[in-house]
């Protein structure tokens, strides 16, 4: 394992723990809401972001290893990094600071930069890009489930 590799799995593992804590410390407070009929328990929540968190991780260490050293690598790593931290942010805006609908707004955004991580990344690697699919169709259905939230509250 490349010292690269140790560094995506480390900054991944951060942003989930990080997200993690922003999402108990609301807890309480979304446990007061009126959620949709199509939420899914938290257990399995937790499920589907681990392995969106893997598969992430997985991704952009094929798409380092993969990749030439030159601008699509920057840009990349670069909209990973700004990934990561809409990631957070969203959890921040949405169980702690309670702004629903920024935080929808703010998810239309990490959506499109998930997508931009999808074609950025095929030319080099189409197992990289297709490991980010089930992120991209997450967060589509986490921006309804948001939305509609906002609807009944």
């Amino acid at each position: 394992m490349k010292i690269n590799d140790i560094i995506i799995v480390l900054i991944v593992v951060a942003v989930a723990l990080i997200g993690s804590w922003l999402t108990s410390g609301g807890m309480n407070w979304y446990n007061t809401l009126i959620l949709p009929s199509i939420t899914p328990p938290g257990f399995f929540i937790g499920a589907v972001w681990t392995i969106i968190f893997i598969l992430s991780a997985i991704s952009a260490i094929i798409f380092w290893n993969k990749s030439e050293r030159n601008n699509r690598l920057k840009w990349v790593a670069a909209l990973f990094i700004f990934n990561a931290f809409l990631n957070v942010f969203w959890s921040l805006l949405f169980f702690n600071q309670h702004l629903i609908s920024a935080s929808i707004i703010e998810m239309i955004i990490l959506e499109l930069t998930v997508l931009a991580l999808l074609v950025l990344i095929w030319p080099v690697s189409k197992l990289a890009s297709a490991l980010l699919t089930p992120y991209a169709v997450w967060v589509v259905f986490a921006t309804y489930l948001a939305y509609s939230i906002w609807l009944l509250n």
